[in-house]
C-alpha cells in the first residue's frame, strides 16, 4: 500500500527532525559543516545523508543477511526511492525518512539517476567487487561518494554548469579516496581490498599483501602514491568553493579541509593505516569548523552546549 506524499503535509518536520538526528549521530565528519547551514538547506542536506546512511547500511550491516538478501533490500530501496520521486510514500522502512527524501528532490531538482548510480556502487561492495584498474576503481568512487558530491551541488546552488558538476564528482573521489586510506586496516579485516590491481603491480605488491598488513617499503610508497592521487583531485576541484552560492561555501570548506587534514595526518606517517582507523578528534573537527565559518564567506558560528548548532 503507499499513500500520495502531499497528503500528508504535516509529516514533514518529524522526517526531517529524524533526518536531522541520523546525520548528528552517524556523520562523524560532515555533521560539523552541515550544521553551518542555514533552513532550508540544512534540513535537504539532512535528508540527503540519512539516506545515503541508509543505503550503506543495508549493504554492510553485520546482521546474519546473506549477499543475496543485500542486494534484494537493495533493490527494494531502488524501487523506493524512485516511488518517493514521483511523490508517492513507499512502504519500505524507514518510514521517517521519506517525507523529508521526497520534499528535498523535489524542491532541489536532484536527478534520480544520482540514487541509482550511488546504490549501483553498493551493489558492488555487497558482491565484493575487486578493481583492476584505477579507472574502475574511480567509477566506484563516484557512485558511492561523487553521488554525494553531485546531489548536494543542487541542493547549494551553483554556476558553471558542466565543468562546476566535474569539480563536485572530483571532490567526492577524493574524499572516497581518502577514506580508502583511512580505513585500509579496517576494511582488510573484513577481506577487502579497494586498491586497484594495477596500483599494487606497479609497487611489487598483491591484494594478499594488503590483507596480511604486513608494512615494507613497497608499502610506504603505495600509500604515498596514492596519497598524491587523492591530492590531485583535491586539486582538480579546488575552484568549486567560488562556484557554489556563498551561504554554502562555509559548509563545504569545512568537509573538504577535514577529510584533507586527515590525508594530512595519513602523509605523516603511511605506515599507520596498517595499523588503525585514521581519524580527527572532535575539538579538531569544531575548530575546522569554526575556522570556515569565521571566514570569508559566511557569518559566524552559532555554538550550544553540545557544539555547533
Amino acid at each position: 500500500m503507499t499513500t500520495d506524499i502531499t497528503s500528508a503535509p504535516a509529516t514533514l518536520a518529524s522526517s526531517r527532525l529524524y533526518c536531522r538526528q541520523i546525520t548528528r549521530q552517524q556523520a562523524r565528519n560532515f555533521y560539523y559543516g552541515l550544521a553551518l547551514l542555514a533552513e532550508p538547506k540544512r534540513s535537504a542536506l539532512f535528508a540527503l545523508y540519512a539516506w545515503m546512511r541508509h543505503v550503506d547500511d543495508l549493504a554492510d550491516d553485520e546482521d546474519g543477511r546473506t549477499p543475496e538478501q543485500r542486494l534484494d533490500d537493495l533493490e527494494n530501496f531502488r524501487q523506493a526511492t524512485h516511488a518517493a520521486f514521483d511523490q508517492i510514500t513507499p512502504d519500505d522502512e524507514p518510514a521517517e525518512l521519506w517525507p523529508a527524501f521526497s520534499d528535498m528532490v523535489r524542491t532541489y531538482s536532484v536527478p534520480r539517476e544520482v540514487f541509482d548510480d550511488a546504490i549501483a556502487g553498493h551493489q558492488q561492495d555487497v558482491r565484493g567487487t575487486t578493481f583492476q584498474t584505477f579507472e574502475q576503481l574511480r567509477e566506484y568512487c563516484y557512485r558511492v561518494a561523487g553521488t554525494v558530491g553531485l546531489a548536494s551541488l543542487y541542493i547549494w546552488g551553483f554556476e558553471g554548469g558542466e565543468n562546476t558538476k566535474t569539480m563536485a564528482i572530483d571532490r567526492g573521489i577524493a574524499l572516497q579516496l581518502t577514506n580508502i586510506l583511512r580505513d585500509l586496516s579496517e576494511d582488510a579485516s573484513r577481506g577487502r581490498v579497494y586498491l586497484s590491481a594495477d596500483d599494487l603491480s606497479q609497487f611489487n605488491m598483491t591484494r594478499a599483501d594488503i590483507l596480511t598488513r604486513m608494512p615494507s617499503e613497497s608499502f610506504d610508497k603505495l600509500i604515498r602514491f596514492e596519497i598524491a592521487r587523492a591530492e590531485s583531485y583535491f586539486n582538480s576541484s579546488a575552484p568549486l568553493e567560488s562556484l557554489i552560492q556563498a551561504d554554502c561555501r562555509a559548509t563545504l570548506s569545512t568537509m573538504t579541509n577535514i577529510y584533507h587534514r586527515l590525508l594530512e595526518k595519513i602523509s605523516t606517517d603511511p605506515l599507520r593505516v596498517l595499523r588503525q582507523r585514521i581519524s580527527l578528534s572532535m575539538v579538531s573537527k569544531i575548530m575546522i569548523a569554526v575556522g570556515a565559518s569565521w571566514g570569508k564567506h559566511s557569518d559566524k558560528p552559532r555554538v550550544d552546549a553540545n557544539g555547533l548548532e
